[in-house]
């Protein structure tokens, strides 16, 4: 009888021990879990960024002199061209941006692979690069319908950005960028509308700024020092303004609670 009363006793310390065991490893593995989530944890390698080929860069002379046969061939107005080149690189055939966008019109690897360049060294040919670029800008031309506004914010921030904010851009690098190429545009001898342009990119520096105001208002205002009380002076009764006196002897119908004001 004594040996069933210690075996009942094992069998229910073994029930409660079995879940205890199982919920230690959980924790264990939970925590490990949030140390690998941790923000000392190891972040995932990004690509290098593309190396300019050990060879000489070309002039800048000679880039001017490739731009027109380029910007006839795909029909886009030369002063554009010239005027994206000058903005991008400033007709630095081996530059390559942080984001790794690549030589004269700065082309990112996947836009210029749309446009069956694969290889990324190929970008840095200045003839290549320039017929790629060209033929971006021509493809959103058609789109945009020549808006040039349009067509230099997309070149920059991308299509899908234009598109969904309905051509409210708010990028301040897009805003600089756009005046940038506009006014490199009309020293070229642009001669398309711009000035809409212009216009829209004020506009939307005040939207900017004024969207970044009321960040900070929100960030560093106290809402309580906007909470003020105020109690009646006079008998309920009295408190319908066709019924106060006035006069200098009055009192006012309200007044502030001072006591809430910190």
């Amino acid at each position: 009888m004594k040996q069933k009363s210690i075996a009942r006793c094992s069998f229910a310390l073994l029930v409660l021990l079995v879940p205890l065991s199982v919920f230690a490893e959980t924790e264990a593995v939970t925590e490990a879990s949030a140390d690998s989530a941790a923000p000392g944890a190891v972040e995932p390698v990004r690509p290098a960024r593309p190396t300019p080929p050990n060879r000489p860069r070309p002039s800048r002379a000679e880039v001017q002199a490739m731009i027109p046969e380029v910007a006839r061939r795909h029909g886009v107005e030369e002063a554009l061209v010239r005027a994206v080149v000058a903005a991008e690189s400033n007709y630095d055939a081996h530059a390559v941006s942080p984001v790794g966008a690549v030589g004269l019109m700065q082309l990112m690897p996947p836009t210029a692979a749309d446009y069956g360049v694969t290889s990324v060294e190929a970008l840095f040919d200045p003839r290549i690069n320039l017929n790629t670029g060209t033929r971006h800008l021509k493809r959103l031309l058609r789109k945009y319908s020549d808006d040039y506004g349009r067509v230099i914010m997309a070149y920059n921030a991308g299509e899908g950005v234009v598109d969904r904010t309905n051509s409210r851009v708010t990028y301040l690098e897009t805003l600089n960028y756009t005046e940038a190429v506009i006014h490199h545009y009309r020293r070229h001898g642009g001669t398309a509308p711009t000035q809409a342009a212009l216009a829209q990119v004020q506009t939307l520096r005040g939207v900017r700024n004024t969207g970044r105001a009321r960040r900070l208002l929100k960030k560093y205002l106290d809402p309580s020092l906007l909470s003020l009380k105020v109690k009646p002076t006079l008998d309920v009764r009295y408190l319908n303004p066709a019924l106060h006196d006035v006069g200098p002897e009055s009192k006012p119908m309200f007044e502030l609670d001072t006591t809430v004001i910190r």
